[in-house]
């Protein structure tokens, strides 16, 4: 039996899976609104869209955020398409690649259910240019940011295919992430929007986060944050180069190689999987 769509949650990261092969619906943004509108629709933090195959042969997967926009690269959301693919057998063993908009990532799965699964994110770095943070030249270590409030606040910008901006304090909460949140991830310097960490360290081996995703808003656990947040503290030398990440919705294991490679073990759940009702088919652009 063919299912429209498959839902997993990585640590309360939840994405819904759409598969072409078995459901022919156009990612037009205001089909994914209404997909992820918890609602009106399904009801994710997004949706991953796949497998694709391009000219190399490679395996391609396609993120989008509930507000229609496209994403570079995702750490749960790949752990949550990299069991798919394993349980849908696109893949015939434990360890193979992965290509995103924002770069390859080579994945492990750790478990027979692929329930624990370890993705290789790539390289992280800080250099403005790339991640990009508009007016500023070099690494944006330790910086001074201007919120458009007139409020300053220390940053530490990092991009690991995607762009990060992580704010060290002594106590992060649900307010904060919901009143600075919004304010980082439009800022003008950040050119296209930028994922938002609120960190606070543990203790050398832990750090604890609270997120503001960009076209996603507060969100529960994040991979790519959490390769983000621990590389930023590894680089204002605040943690180890092996941290546990503590999100509200559970904690992703983080090792970090000289070369400033990142590697990321967390957990996924499968929810439901299932066909849209005729209603919201009809509502949708076929």
């Amino acid at each position: 039996m063919k299912f429209d769509y498959y839902k997993y949650h990585a640590l309360g990261n939840d994405y819904i899976v759409i598969d072409p092969g078995e459901c022919d619906i156009k990612m037009t943004p205001d089909n994914i609104r209404l997909i992820c509108h918890r609602h009106f629709g399904i009801g994710s933090d997004g949706i991953l869209y796949g497998p694709l195959v391009n000219p190399q042969k490679e395996l391609v997967l396609k993120i989008y955020n509930p507000d229609g926009s496209e994403a570079e690269k995702s750490g749960n959301g790949i752990r949550i398409f990299s069991r798919y693919l394993f349980e849908r057998k696109y893949v015939q063993g434990k360890n193979f690649s992965l290509r995103t908009l924002g770069g390859a990532v080579q994945v492990e799965i750790l478990d027979e259910g692929a329930s624990l699964i370890k993705v290789d994110m790539g390289r992280v770095t800080f250099s403005a240019e790339e991640i990009p943070v508009l007016g500023l030249e070099g690494e944006v270590v330790a910086r001074e940011l201007t919120l458009t409030s007139g409020e300053k606040m220390p940053v530490t910008c990092v991009s690991i295919g995607n762009p990060h901006c992580v704010v060290p304090m002594e106590g992060i909460s649900w307010e904060i992430a919901h009143k600075y949140g919004p304010l980082l991830e439009n800022h003008p310097q950040f050119p296209k929007r930028i994922n938002v960490q609120f960190l606070k360290v543990l203790d050398p081996r832990n750090l604890a986060i609270e997120i503001w995703e960009r076209g996603a808003g507060y969100t529960l656990a994040s991979g790519s944050s959490s390769c983000a947040a621990a590389s930023a503290a590894y680089r204002l030398g605040l943690c180890e180069k092996e941290v546990n990440v503590h999100m509200p919705g559970g904690t992703i294991k983080i090792e970090i190689a000289e070369d400033w490679n990142v590697r990321m073990t967390g957990p996924v759940t499968a929810v439901a999987k299932g066909c849209f009702g005729p209603d919201l088919l009809a509502a949708l652009q076929i």
